[in-house]
């Protein structure tokens, strides 16, 4: 154009929105209103789907539900199991068996827990079978109102030799023992050492006040009651051997009668009689009373 002369009158003036290509130029209204049903339809769609993806779970469980009714050896998957009691775990058929332990508990599969429960089952029977057994020699043995040989064959008409109010409580042969008052002041009977077996009898006549398979330190032991010379005298015959007590609890015994047999049970190293005495209540030495009293 030369300078001076007009621009012509018949030439469109752009606007921003309406430039040439390789700008952006805004829709116009007519391509607008066209837009308009596609993104209906997409609006369909997207609902569609989002109802299928809601239903058809629910559907599926419904049809697990008529699969089940129909028939009992249809296969069942985990999902089924859990949505029948959400409480409970089993494990998929097809799932081998697993433990993980932890410091504070341990899981298993249903089988390894029944076969742990059968096993504590059995183990604690197996117990309560040995504790009532335990229980039930306990109360034989420590049943202080029972006696008998014990499988011994005890002659019951044996008697101590002589014929006074005090007998020995040993037939003799014997060797003497730890004596009253050793071991410092605290053995408080007699001990006379004889082979085992050897017959037991009654020092003097009364009432059996004790006879137990376990008497304290004792042992198997017998313990009589009764009056000599006006005086209250209770005799103890300690570490007999078990099962040969032939007398019981509550039992009037004569002097010189049999009572047991020689053993070495309780607290004792040989086989031996622990003879122990009390006069009105004293513990006084049974050796020195027998020498003076026996005959």
């Amino acid at each position: 154009m030369r300078s001076g002369e007009s621009e012509p009158t018949d030439r469109i003036h752009e606007s921003p929105l309406t430039t040439s290509i390789g700008r952006s130029r805004r829709p116009t209204v007519s391509a607008r209103r066209a837009w308009r049903p596609a993104r209906t339809a997409g609006i369909l769609v997207a609902a569609v789907a989002m109802m299928a993806t809601v239903a058809l779970p629910a559907y599926g469980a419904f049809q697990s539900a008529e699969r089940e009714a129909t028939t009992d050896a249809a296969p069942r998957t985990l999902q089924q199991e859990a949505a029948e009691g959400a409480q409970t775990f089993l494990s998929a058929s097809d799932v081998a068996d697993a433990s993980v332990e932890r410091a504070s508990y341990t899981a298993t599969t249903r089988t390894e827990i029944d076969k742990k429960k059968a096993e504590e089952a059995a183990v604690a029977r197996a117990k309560a079978a040995a504790e009532a057994s335990a229980a039930a020699a306990a109360n034989k043995n420590n049943d202080s109102d029972s006696g008998g040989g014990g499988g011994y064959d005890i002659d019951l008409s044996m008697t101590a030799p002589g014929s006074g109010e005090v007998r020995w409580p040993l037939p003799g042969g014997y060797t003497l023992g730890d004596g009253f008052r050793s071991r410092g002041g605290s053995h408080e009977g007699v001990d006379m050492l004889i082979a085992g077996g050897t017959p037991i009898y009654a020092a003097h006549a009364g009432t059996v006040t004790v006879s137990s398979e376990g008497y304290y330190g004792f042992g198997v032991a017998v313990v009589i009651e009764g009056t000599v010379g006006g005086q209250n005298v209770e005799t103890c015959y300690a570490h007999m051997t078990h099962g040969t007590r032939v007398v019981s609890q509550g039992q009037q015994v004569a002097a010189g009668q049999i009572i047991g047999l020689v053993g070495s049970t309780g607290n004792s190293t040989a086989n031996h009689l622990h003879f122990e005495l009390a006069v009105n209540g004293s513990k006084v030495d049974g050796y020195a009373w027998l020498q003076q009293n026996a005959g």
